[in-house]
């Protein structure tokens, strides 16, 4: 039995140590502050799309004081995604001061799973949201190695995108190895998806991991977030996050 929870534990800690690491920048203060992307007719070449993906992490991390939402955690097993084996309601309130807390405002389904699954996934987003540690997993091209994917932009959610594939310059759970979608317009990041560098057990598997993330407020933040974990031991475990109510506390500016 302890066996089981230390391995569904690793199971959602390696699936969501990315998914409040990855910063985007706000479109408003893009605007103003950064040249608009070139036209699609003349599309910027690999670097200059990099070096705006950077610049996208850096003025949204510069811009927003903080933040509070709502979000619903959902854990199914196996194949059957009509009846969650656990689920948790809880709010976020992030300050850039002092990371992440959270309020657990309902919980429902297995008791075993919200603890051994659920809590210590709030205390590694809590752990790796904290000044000095979030800046190792932001997703810019000190920590990863970017390439433009060849084509033409495409559709995601409605908006035109580059792809880049992202490869992590150190492996870490919480580091992801696939392809982000950038907004052609302010290179804000607009999906994720992937698989952890390196898994958290020697009985998991990397986990596969996606991230969907609109426009708020003029902000880009996630709304969706789903990572599925395939263990020798237990199958295939799928965490869903939904996000919403968000209330954002933007920088004044002096």
């Amino acid at each position: 039995m302890i066996l089981l929870r230390q391995s569904r534990r690793f199971i959602v800690i390696a699936a969501f140590g990315l998914a409040t690491l990855v910063p985007v920048a706000p479109v408003s203060i893009l605007a103003q502050s950064q040249t608009p992307a070139p036209p699609l007719a003349q599309a910027p070449d690999e670097a200059t799309i990099i070096h705006g993906v950077d610049a996208a992490v850096h003025h949204r991390v510069d811009s927003i004081a903080g933040y509070t939402v709502t979000e619903s955690y959902k854990l199914f097993r196996g194949s059957d995604f009509d009846h969650p084996a656990a689920e948790m309601i809880i709010q976020t309130t992030y300050a850039r001061e002092t990371g992440k807390s959270y309020k657990i405002l309902s919980e429902d389904g297995s008791h075993i799973l919200r603890s051994a699954v659920f809590s210590p996934l709030l205390d590694n987003e809590k752990r790796i949201n904290q000044p000095g540690n979030v800046e190792a997993s932001w997703l810019i091209s000190a920590n990863y190695e970017m390439h433009l994917q060849p084509g033409d932009p495409q559709q995601i959610n409605g908006r035109s995108c580059y792809a880049l594939t992202i490869h992590p310059r150190q492996k870490a759970p919480n580091l992801i190895e696939g392809t982000i979608w950038v907004d052609v317009r302010d290179y804000s990041i607009v999906k994720i998806e992937g698989h952890g560098s390196r898994s958290a057990s020697w009985i998991t598997f990397p986990s596969q991991v996606s991230r969907v993330y609109e426009s708020i407020d003029g902000f880009a933040m996630a709304t969706h977030a789903k990572a599925i974990t395939e263990s020798d031991l237990f199958g295939p475990t799928t965490v869903t996050i939904d996000y919403t109510g968000y209330q954002i506390r933007p920088i004044t500016q002096h």
